[in-house]
């Protein structure tokens, strides 16, 4: 028989109570942390301070305040479903934090987490050599990558694309959340079957690039996220070598195309030899980000063709 587990509702009174209760339950439960935290501490900030509707970096005074009965019965529930449904804390609260901006996210978009922030910070420096006029964030999802850069480039017309109708909608929403309806639009498109005749001078992805292996392997918590944003074929490059293949005829001379592959970047290196694909370190985390100019591109179009 299955043991019940008692309510806590009535023992644990303040923020604090609950936030170090959700911290002793998630090390019990073993659970994965990999959506924007690395430890259950910050996931249990993640999960309970939007849930309140409070800022994550709410004063430490703050933490003293007591709850209501609802508002204890509400996080409870919430606990318990990051623990037996491994549910990652963004979905549950519905919010997730890209380039310190704050997005709406649901079961149809991967959990931001790309380390493309920190790039987009620098505003893509050293390697943009032209401002912007268009940017391009393929494979969108949520839209933070391409909101963000919106952000960074005031100016700059931003383009939102993904196959997926339902993350065009999460990304419209964010579009809308953000007020940046004059400046940045979303594109339903195949790569670029959507895209036919538009140039841009920067386009950034962050493409389904996880391999069979890998996808068969992953914790629960990435299981709740859709499938097609994460998997790309037996070695990971599916989408990627399309993209390398059609990126030249939608960039403009001088533009700059960035692209995010992740643990898949050894299969890259190997699958294109003669490539210099320039890896960028990210003193922030993260590997497997490149950059590939317009005129890279060019030089070694029969290559980037021939995989």
């Amino acid at each position: 028989m299955i043991e019940k587990r008692e309510s806590p509702v009535g023992e644990l009174i303040t923020i604090r109570d609950y936030l170090r209760w959700a911290t002793s339950r998630f090390n019990a439960a073993h659970l994965f942390f990999g959506h924007g935290t690395d430890n259950a501490w910050d996931e249990a900030v993640q999960l309970i301070m939007p849930s309140l509707h409070l800022p994550w970096d709410s004063s430490p005074d703050l933490l003293n305040a007591r709850l209501t009965s609802d508002e204890r019965k509400l996080l409870v529930e919430l606990i318990e479903r990051r623990i037996s449904e491994r549910i990652p804390a963004a979905y549950l609260t519905g919010k997730a934090w890209f380039a310190g901006l704050e997005f709406y996210v649901d079961e149809r978009v991967l959990v931001p987490r790309s380390p493309l922030a920190e790039m987009i910070g620098e505003q893509f420096q050293p390697w943009l050599t032209v401002w912007p006029e268009r940017v391009l964030d393929l494979c969108t999802g949520s839209g933070c990558i391409g909101i963000a850069c919106a952000r960074q480039f005031a100016d700059a017309e931003v383009i939102l694309s993904d196959i997926d109708a339902g993350a065009l909608q999460v990304a419209q929403a964010n579009i809308d959340k953000h007020r940046l309806g004059d400046q940045v639009s979303a594109v339903q498109s195949d790569l670029f079957s959507g895209l036919v005749g538009q140039s841009f001078d920067l386009i950034v992805s962050n493409p389904p690039y996880v391999n069979a292996e890998d996808l068969d392997t992953m914790p629960a918590e990435f299981r709740a996220e859709p499938a097609i944003a994460l998997g790309s074929g037996n070695d990971g490059l599916a989408f990627t070598r399309r993209l390398l293949r059609e990126a030249r005829a939608h960039l403009r001379d001088g533009g700059l195309l960035v692209v995010e592959v992740g643990n898949s970047w050894p299969a890259l290196e190997a699958a294109y030899p003669s490539v210099p694909f320039t890896w960028v370190e990210l003193a922030d985390g993260g590997h497997g980000v490149f950059t590939l100019s317009a005129e890279q591109l060019d030089q070694y179009a029969e290559a980037l063709q021939a995989s």
